[in-house]
């Protein structure tokens, strides 16, 4: 791996680990939500209409927390961001106690949900300032790194928490995480947005920059389409309890391996990923990056009751998302101006993060209707019908390459 961003810039460092403390601890809270709300009502629908829930707020916040991360000091924007994240984790911590009521439930998710994709934002928007461009795909496979360490340590963590301690010792994990990572926040030298940002409207006219922007490049408009289509069509996560419990029969410590499968691939994938930075076909590279995802998790599908290959073709999917998302972030941030970075990482949060609570909606709904594994199978075709028709449709796509 090229390490160099780490090495070389004191400012990144402290980003990175303040986020793998963080990332960590969220990752926690991503396995017992579900699981909390599976075991009060027995219902995969439940579960995957906390996709929803959490969608809603991300798609309405998501422009207006980037323009926030246009126009303020994005140091501070990250520390308000988390400060809130942290009190929601508090208060499910506190909940966990008794037997709280699903609409809290969906209540502290959906506000969690908003106020990340600030947080998200700035400090997307904020890593091309610390390291350049040249050092950019690197810092980013550096970011997926960690971002796959924690969908790794955390689900995983999460299984045998939950076992062993019962929910409220997995939230306040994430709140113990939370404070961390203020800490190295507030380690960050100050970050005021650009000049010309700073005159950036707040108002309902916010988004509008950023979005004339998306709609004029049609590359941008494919790369949000294929990440679009590989969550909303092939993430089954929302059916882990059902099938953990139903088909594999393998309790909370084999449902936090499952939800820690892709991030495992995605990690040994990250840790060999020195050769990204030499790929010149960056768009092509994603299409067949999305194609192997959707393979994986039809394959995932037909596993049957065999608990290893169904882990095994996660870890292959999640492998074929991060080289995915190294090229997509890179390809977003190398051409988007600084003074709308922090409106177009908000669109490319909510595309990253509403997309797979979109996901789960799908996943569930079908699952209610058919099966679990039909809901899989049928999720992972229609993602590979959907990459080979965003190819067809955006040649620029396949034929865009990264700058010399």
């Amino acid at each position: 791996m090229d390490l160099g961003p780490l090495r070389d810039s004191r400012e990144f460092r402290l980003l990175w680990i303040g986020q793998l403390i963080s990332m960590t601890g969220r990752q926690v809270t991503v396995v017992a939500i579900p699981y909390q709300i599976y075991v009060l009502t027995g219902s995969t629908l439940a579960v995957g209409l906390l996709g929803l829930v959490q969608a809603v707020p991300l798609v309405l916040a998501g422009l207006y927390a980037g323009a926030l991360a246009d126009r303020f000091d994005r140091r501070l924007v990250m520390l308000g961001s988390l400060s809130v994240l942290g009190l929601t984790s508090l208060a499910l911590a506190l909940a966990a106690g008794g037997r709280p009521s699903l609409w809290f439930i969906y209540a502290v998710s959906a506000v969690s949900a908003g106020v990340s994709t600030a947080e998200h934002s700035a400090r997307s928007a904020t890593v091309p300032r610390l390291v350049g461009p040249a050092r950019l795909p690197a810092a980013l496979t550096l970011t997926q790194v960690l971002f796959q360490f924690a969908v790794v340590a955390g689900p995983s963590a999460a299984g045998v928490v939950i076992a062993a301690a019962g929910l409220r010792w997995a939230y306040a994990i994430d709140v113990g995480c939370f404070a961390l990572a203020l800490v190295c926040v507030l380690l960050l030298r100050p970050l005021p947005a650009p000049p010309e940002g700073r005159q950036t409207e707040l108002g309902w006219r916010a988004p509008a920059e950023a979005l004339r922007y998306a709609r004029g490049n049609p590359v941008l408009l494919a790369i949000f389409a294929a990440d679009l289509d590989a969550m909303i069509f092939g993430m089954p996560r929302a059916l882990f309890p059902a099938l953990a419990a139903h088909l594999f029969r393998v309790g909370p410590q084999g449902l936090g391996l499952l939800y820690a499968a892709p991030g495992a691939g995605a990690l040994v994938g990250s840790l060999l990923s020195g050769w990204v930075s030499g790929i010149r076909r960056q768009g092509a590279a994603v299409l067949c990056a999305v194609a192997v995802w959707g393979a994986a998790i039809t394959l995932f599908g037909v596993a049957g009751a065999s608990f290893a290959f169904g882990l095994l073709m996660l870890a292959v999917a999640g492998a074929a998302d991060m080289i995915s998302a190294v090229f997509r972030h890179t390809m977003i941030q190398l051409a988007t101006p600084d003074r709308l970075r922090g409106r177009v990482s908000a669109l490319n949060s909510m595309v990253v993060t509403a997309g797979p609570r979109l996901g789960d909606v799908e996943a569930g709904g079908v699952a209610a209707l058919t099966s679990p594994v039909f809901s899989v199978i049928s999720g992972g075709l229609l993602c590979l019908v959907g990459v080979a028709v965003i190819a067809a449709r955006v040649p620029a796509l396949r034929r865009q390459a990264a700058a010399r």
